[in-house]
Parts: structure tokens; sequence; C-alpha cells
């Protein structure tokens, strides 16, 4: 098997490995090029393939990662006075992981952008 989720095995390979790494704080991240925009959700699948718990991959898109730019006061979690872009999904990911796929609602800034409950 050349590839694992769109993702070299070497890739996966260490992957695995950092997961392995005593206090290693893994942050989700993209480097998204021509024609990768908007598939982040596949990201989410193959780390849980790896081994990495959900709620840990959902926890590393959001605060782990406004943490690590230095952002935490300002994103990265739903609170007063935090900007927050908020989705809702269309089953539960900590149980199904692929339900990142399955987006229903969107709101950024504010304004919702995606409602299908509301059929937006």
């Amino acid at each position: 098997m050349d590839q694992y989720i769109g993702v070299a095995i070497e890739n996966f390979a260490s992957f695995k490995r950092a997961l392995a790494t005593k206090e290693l704080k893994i942050v989700f991240g993209t480097d998204a090029v021509a024609g990768a925009h908007g598939h982040n959700a596949e990201e989410f699948i193959y780390r849980v393939q790896a081994g990495q718990d959900p709620m840990d991959a959902m926890v590393a898109a959001n605060s782990r990662a406004a943490e690590s730019l230095g952002l935490q006061n300002e994103i990265g979690s739903i609170a007063p006075g935090m900007a927050a872009d908020i989705i809702a999904l269309d089953g539960d990911p900590l149980k199904d992981i692929t339900a990142v796929r399955r987006v229903v609602f969107v709101m950024k800034g504010g304004k919702v952008y995606k409602n299908e409950a509301a059929g937006h």
C-alpha cells in the first residue's frame, strides 16, 4: 500500500511515533496547496485511524493550535470575549470520526453561512 488516506505511509509511521512520544503537544495544522483547501476533515480521519484519540484531534485543531500561536486568549475556545467560528456535524465525531465530513451548520464571525436545519 503506497498511500494511507492520501498520506504517504512514511508520514503515517512518523505520526504514530509522535503519538507515542510522551508529553508531545501535537497541533493540527495544514500546508494546504492548490486543490487541498477544504479537505481538512480527511486529516482528522487519518489521525484517528493512526491512533489519536478523537477528542485529542479536536483539541489539537482548536485550543492547542491557538496556544501554539500564542493566541489562546483570543481564539481556540467558545467563551465570552473570544473570537469563535462554530460548526455542527451530523453525527458524533467521538464515536465516528467520519462525522467531520458531514457539516450541517457553519457560523463565522457571528454570521450563519450554512444551516441545513433551517434550509440555508
